[in-house]
């Protein structure tokens, strides 16, 4: 009796731990918006999901689920906004969207 309840124990235990350690492989989208003066926040969305994010030099990143996004960088005057469409987030893996030049 002892020795099933240690095994039914450390099963739980294993599984509880498996999936802590598959939630702490975050997906995260980033970007470097040209100028860096251009912009000073940044918006993610996905189904009934959104993020915001500061931009830093230029810089922007979000920590977000896995699934397709559409970001909108929003643009400070003279620079217009940018939005990019169907943005694919990997489970456990940053999506770089490189270098986003803004408009004028």
């Amino acid at each position: 009796m002892k020795k099933t309840l240690f095994t039914l124990f450390a099963t739980i235990l294993t599984v509880a731990m498996l999936h802590a350690f598959r939630l702490m492989q975050s997906s995260s989208i980033s970007g470097k918006i040209i100028p860096p003066e251009g912009s000073e926040m940044v918006w993610a969305s996905s189904g009934r999901d959104s993020l915001k994010t500061t931009v830093m030099n230029g810089a922007f990143v979000f920590t977000a689920k896995p699934g397709t996004w559409r970001i909108v960088i929003i643009g400070k005057a003279p620079f217009k906004d940018a939005i990019l469409e169907r943005v694919d987030v990997k489970e456990g893996q940053n999506t770089d969207l490189g270098e986003i030049r803004l408009q004028q």
